[in-house]
C-alpha cells in the first residue's frame, strides 16, 4: 500500500508515470509511489493531462478534484485529490 497523507482539503500521494506505454494501466507500486502507464508522450504537458484523466476514470473521481502539485516535468509526481479522506483512498486502492 502506498502512503496517503491526509490534508485539510483532501489527500496527497505520489505516483511514478511511465509515458509512451502501449496502454494506460496501473503497473503496481514502486517504492512509495503508485506506478502508472500512460500512452501520451511527455511533451507540452500531454502526459500530465492524460495522467489526470486516467486517474479520474480509474478512481471514479471528477477531474476537477485531481491536481498535480509537484513534478510537472518529472516522472515522479505528487497528486492531490480534494474532498476525500485517507480511508476512502485506501479503500479505492485496495479495490484496484
Amino acid at each position: 500500500m502506498i502512503p496517503v497523507k491526509e490534508t485539510n482539503d483532501g489527500v496527497v500521494f505520489r505516483i511514478r508515470v511511465l509515458p509512451r506505454s502501449s496502454k494506460c494501466d496501473i503497473a503496481g507500486i514502486q517504492g512509495d509511489a503508485l506506478k502508472i502507464k500512460i500512452t501520451a508522450p511527455p511533451v507540452e504537458g500531454k502526459a500530465n493531462v492524460e495522467c489526470v484523466r486516467f486517474l479520474s476514470d480509474r478512481l471514479g473521481i471528477k477531474r476537477s478534484r485531481i491536481s498535480i502539485i509537484s513534478g510537472h516535468t518529472s516522472k515522479n509526481k505528487t497528486i492531490a485529490i480534494s474532498g476525500t479522506t485517507r480511508s476512502d483512498m485506501e479503500g479505492i486502492f485496495s479495490a484496484i
